[in-house]
């Protein structure tokens, strides 16, 4: 969690990739109650306007959350937590998080499609928000650089652009 804004405003992180893994017997149960916790955390953390940040980067399939539970999450957020969010930025997304959103755009609010946001890097996230306060976990800083550099690689190969081919050193 972190904040923005002269109000100080929340930024809630959500790291898709410490979600549980599906074949655990229990998922179920451990995927209903981790949506409670989350519902109840933000209800006492949401006074004013607040992001999240969905950290996708990291995550194997079998950790992402199905389009049923993300339905019966969306359903569930009462309307003033819907109404105070300003953005939800999804980092790394996948094609199938941007599939499943594409197929489920006609079901949802306009105005809660115009508050979703793809994000590429943690470099453009930067650009978005103040990154003091919001931590992110190292898996995804390392997936990020790792991205990163293949996306470098591919476009040293694909350019004869001596700046392209050059790596920067910090």
């Amino acid at each position: 969690t972190g904040y923005y804004g002269d109000g100080l405003n929340a930024i809630i992180v959500f790291a898709a990739c410490f979600l549980p893994d599906s074949s655990r017997t229990d998922y179920n149960y451990v995927m209903e109650n981790l949506f409670l916790y989350v519902i109840s955390t933000l209800e006492l953390m949401v006074a004013e306007d607040y992001m999240i940040v969905y950290l996708n980067g990291a995550t194997p399939r079998s950790r992402m959350p199905g389009l049923g539970w993300m339905k019966k999450c969306y359903q569930m957020i009462d309307r003033r937590l819907r109404k105070n969010l300003k953005s939800f930025i999804i980092v790394h997304p996948s094609w199938f998080i941007r599939t499943i959103l594409a197929v489920t755009r006609p079901f949802i609010s306009s105005k809660f499609s115009s508050k979703i946001q793809y994000v590429n890097t943690l470099a453009e996230l930067r650009e978005m928000i103040p990154m003091e306060y919001v931590h992110i976990p190292d898996s995804i800083v390392k997936y990020d650089e790792e991205r990163c550099i293949k996306r470098k690689m591919r476009t040293s190969c694909l350019s004869n652009d001596p700046e392209n081919t050059s790596v920067e050193q910090e």
